[in-house]
């Protein structure tokens, strides 16, 4: 877009209940939207449009934005409606707001657990002849992703679960409550085997949790002072090839594509030393260290070192994923949009208790998809970035 319009995220809000099945999908959507609204300090009149995210799959709906409308304010509103990944709303609605069509967005997205059997609606959405037949969930993509990058690094696996621990501790700073996942590396590496090389105690059990954002322009900020803001400083999205065996599952090409759009925009020439923080896609160990590779934060022949050293813990040098990340908390769906969110509110300072003192720059990073298919990649700002125009 080339109208100069800046993007700020000035409200959010995240709702988990402890006790999922006494909520329904329809009032968590309410009061997650009630809540970020509350956090930005406006009414849903204030509203121009709504951008939601949800799953017909794991939803166990058809057209599930219908159900979701009225409870997120969407009668008699503009509402789009994307399935591909919670992250890709986020992108929509700071694309709308850049348009110049609208001044405010609303995103939303949800990740219900109505589904008795997630692998097995994982595996319904899996091309029918080959990848259904393995067959293919997202924990088997993980679990090749894993080998394939153990074949290139073999003893990565003790990295994977330093990291796992690490993301643990943050977890239970940051949300004792949602983090129930063993820290203990005994506990991590040597429970039940689910898919080579993944134990039980590797990954995150799936949770029920909706979130949302309030995003503005910059003339709308403007009029309306007084609120923390995290400025859109660049965003960059991309595409694997859907085929796995077209695909060096070691790497990721597209995140590379996808930060480099980002650095672009946002006038970044060397990522590292560029950021105070990231928050980045971990339903594994080894995911969270392809993040840093593409994201350019950490080259692969620094993994081992870097993690050891204690690089991305809190008080490294680039603490990453403070909030736990999906290592300890994962609402399949929405992971993605909960990386964005969680950095988004470190700069604006609303972060909490796992808030890292004078946070400048972030970047978030989501993924979704068959080992990592989708990225998505949005860098943070405590100012407007000046115009290059």
């Amino acid at each position: 877009m080339g109208n100069g319009i800046k993007v700020g995220v000035v409200g959010s809000a995240v709702v988990a209940p402890r006790n999922p099945e006494r909520v329904s999908l329809e009032e968590a959507l309410h009061q997650v939207t009630h809540a970020a609204l509350r956090d930005a300090g406006i009414a849903i009149e204030d509203i121009d449009g709504i951008v939601v995210a949800g799953n017909d799959q794991l939803d166990g709906r058809a057209i599930t934005v219908m159900m979701a409308s009225g409870s997120v304010g969407g009668v008699s509103r503009d509402i789009l409606a994307t399935p591909s990944s919670a992250e890709h709303a986020f992108v929509l609605g700071a694309l709308r707001v850049r348009s110049g069509m609208y001044r405010t967005q609303l995103v939303v997205s949800w990740s219900p657990l109505e589904t008795q059997d997630i692998a097995q609606v994982q595996r319904l959405s899996a091309d029918p002849y080959f990848h259904r037949a393995l067959p293919l969930d997202e924990m088997s993509a993980h679990a090749l992703q894993a080998v394939a990058l153990e074949s290139k690094l073999p003893g990565l696996r003790k990295t994977a679960v330093t990291i796992t621990q690490n993301n643990r501790l943050h977890g239970t700073r940051a949300y004792p409550e949602l983090s129930p996942a063993p820290r203990e590396a005994v506990l991590i590496e040597g429970s039940r085997m689910l898919r080579y090389p993944l134990t039980e105690g590797m990954v995150c059990e799936p949770a029920f949790a909706v979130t949302a954002m309030v995003l503005a322009s910059d003339d709308w900020v403007d009029e309306h002072p007084g609120r923390d803001c995290a400025w859109v400083h660049g965003m960059g999205w991309a595409t694997e090839a859907a085929w796995l065996g077209d695909r060096d599952l070691s790497a990721l090409t597209s995140l590379q594509s996808a930060a480099a759009q980002a650095y672009q925009e946002a006038g970044i020439h060397s990522p590292q030393g560029a950021f105070d923080l990231a928050e980045v896609a971990d339903a594994t160990g080894y995911q969270q260290l392809l993040a840093l590779e593409g994201l350019g934060l950490c080259e692969r022949g620094q993994w081992v070192q870097a993690v050891e050293r204690g690089d991305f813990s809190v008080d490294g040098p680039l603490p990453v994923n403070l909030s736990g990340g999906a290592l300890s908390f994962n609402p399949l769906f929405c992971s993605g949009l909960l990386r964005i969110q969680e950095a988004a509110n470190q700069v604006r300072g609303r972060a909490g208790v796992h808030q890292k003192r004078a946070v400048r720059n972030a970047v978030a990073h989501g993924a979704s998809g068959p080992a990592m298919q989708y990225n998505t990649v949005v860098v943070f700002g405590h100012e407007p970035r000046k115009s290059t125009q």
